[in-house]
């Protein structure tokens, strides 16, 4: 599968940072959606299926280990990488329990990120 066909689904509060990174995703020649809090997320993943999920940790609503739980029981499968400005062990080991594929701290090195992206997808 081409990158082109890949579906990232990126979750982030912050415009700026959920702009920025889906705007490289694309560049990079991924299919990027993005939502805006983890009710979004949800909402748009009952309708549509990605490869990989990019959310933040901390959101209004619905922050990011609410919405790894929630997502576990509609789709138990995703990938999901967690973004987080505020890296606290106690969140790291929950999301990682929780499936969390990978947990990387804000501001994110798009070097790092791309690494941890080609592992899910190639296992590389």
């Amino acid at each position: 599968m081409e990158q082109a066909n890949k579906r990232v689904l990126v979750v982030d509060d912050e415009e700026n940072a959920r702009v920025a990174l889906s705007k490289i995703l694309a560049h990079d020649g991924y299919d990027v959606s993005s939502a805006r809090n983890g009710l979004e997320a949800l909402n748009y993943l009952r309708c549509k299926d990605v490869e990989l999920i990019i959310t933040d940790l901390n959101m209004p609503e619905m922050n990011g280990l609410m919405f790894l739980r929630e997502l576990n029981r509609i789709r138990p499968a995703s990938k999901v990488i967690m973004v987080t400005a505020y890296g606290e062990v106690e969140s790291y080991l929950e999301a990682m329990t929780l499936g969390a594929f990978e947990y990387i701290n804000k501001p994110v090195k798009y070097d790092e990120l791309k690494k941890i992206i080609n592992k899910i997808f190639n296992g590389v």
